[in-house]
């Protein structure tokens, strides 16, 4: 701590469509709610902690993400963490992709059932593992399953990727195991009306048997959230430690997620909450291509609000924070053991609250630190280099990268982008597919 204090551009916390703010409707509509309800409800739900908030709240949720019911807890960590014990135990399966949340491990853990891995996003090692466990049976007595629980997320906070739903659903209908999605970082961020990983694939969510999300990320509140049908739910609230034994989610809190929820539907404000989702995703896909554009190396998907930009070596994290704070823009730096120890990272989270100039003054900034720390490891034909230059084919760009290696003079210089070209260029190009 260096006892100072320095307004920065935020690109870090997951306000994915800016409803943290103290103005606004969102604001208002949580003030008049402190002062009618308090600030607590110091009860669990199970005692006295339930109002006309929470049951408002619940089903804002279950016929938002289109699901029967749903049940809302206090945290996000904690919702993943109780609920996997009360969904499956002895004699079940958990099948978890290997870069799922800590969250999700941690409640597998508690439940007692047995845990198997397969690599990130890929369906075919999903369906070995089915297969080789599905043939196996439980250790030593080789009996059937008693459950098998498939556990993915919807958007990956660390790489910026969605989950293949459309396989996973083809795979479910083959196998016939039960899925559950961590929608945390994609419920209201991802979908023509933010409403998640199904609405942006156009998959009937009955296809899902849990959804779970958090409230802390698109609506500017905090706590979580599973919908399922009825029966399912109604079993949670009387299995679920979270909710049996946590503190129920507070009157401002239960206020800010509704008038979110409100306004993204169009209740409330017609049409700003529209406005905000278009907003994001151009913001996603203009920064995500600028700084393709400029020569560095980006995971995940186009129009993920999720931009991890790649640095590599781990000495390299604390200098691109530094010269970032430098510019008066904070950033998420990530690496071992969140990342593998080679594959260090910066993490841009974008906003529907951001302008096209926050966007631009970042691609500078990310201009200038690449050049000092030699970040820009990427040719730049990724971010769709218009004309590409005559002859230029894969082959060249590694002969390049080995001339650098050999400390040779390259044959050719990588194609990049001027950073004015991006900006002049960047609005229109954003509307085609990105490379």
């Amino acid at each position: 701590m260096t006892g100072t204090t320095t307004e920065t551009l935020n690109m870090s916390s997951y306000n994915y469509l800016g409803f943290a703010q103290s103005e606004g409707e969102c604001a208002d509509a949580v003030e008049v709610a402190t002062k009618k309800y308090g600030v607590s409800f110091a009860s669990p739900r199970g005692d006295a902690g339930t109002s006309e908030l929470h049951v408002e709240v619940e089903n804002l949720v279950a016929g938002f993400v289109g699901k029967e019911s749903a049940m809302i807890f206090s945290m996000g960590f904690g919702t993943n963490a109780t609920t996997f014990p009360a969904l499956v135990g002895k004699g079940c399966l958990i099948i978890s992709d290997e870069l799922n949340h800590s969250s999700i491990r941690f409640g597998a853990r508690l439940s007692g059932a047995v845990i198997e891995m397969f690599k990130h996003n890929n369906i075919n090692d999903l369906e070995r593992v089915l297969r080789e466990r599905i043939s196996q049976g439980q250790p030593r007595t080789h009996r059937p399953w008693k459950k098998i629980l498939v556990a993915v997320e919807g958007l990956y906070s660390m790489e910026g990727t969605m989950c293949n739903l459309p396989e996973i659903i083809a795979l479910k209908r083959k196998y016939k195991f039960n899925l559950f999605i961590d929608e945390a970082h994609s419920i209201g961020a991802l979908g023509m009306q933010g409403r998640g990983i199904c609405d942006y694939f156009g998959i009937d969510p009955a296809e899902v048997d849990i959804l779970m999300g958090t409230f802390t990320k698109s609506f500017g509140a905090n706590g979580g959230y599973v919908a399922g049908d009825k029966a399912l739910i109604d079993k949670l609230r009387v299995t679920n430690a979270g909710t049996l034994f946590g503190e129920a989610p507070s009157p401002p809190v239960l206020v800010q997620i509704s008038s979110a929820l409100r306004l993204i539907i169009g209740d409330i404000a017609p049409g700003q909450g529209q406005e905000r989702l278009e907003r994001l995703a151009f913001n996603s896909r203009y920064l995500r291509l600028g700084l393709k554009r400029l020569g560095f190396i980006i995971f995940g998907h186009d129009d993920s609000p999720i931009i991890p930009l790649l640095l590599y070596n781990p000495a390299k994290i604390p200098a691109f924070s530094h010269e970032m704070l430098k510019r008066k823009i904070a950033v998420v730096v990530v690496g071992y053991p969140a990342t593998p120890l080679i594959s260090s990272r910066a993490r841009f989270c974008v906003s529907a609250a951001h302008t096209k100039d926050d966007l631009d003054r970042l691609l500078a900034a990310c201009d200038q630190a690449g050049d000092i720390l030699q970040l820009k490891f990427s040719s730049g034909i990724a971010g769709g280099r218009d004309p590409i230059p005559d002859g230029l084919m894969n082959v060249e760009e590694m002969e390049h990268r080995d001339d650098l290696a050999k400390g040779k003079t390259p044959t050719y210089q990588p194609p990049r982008w001027k950073l004015e070209d991006i900006i002049k260029r960047g609005v229109q190009d954003v509307k085609a597919p990105l490379f």
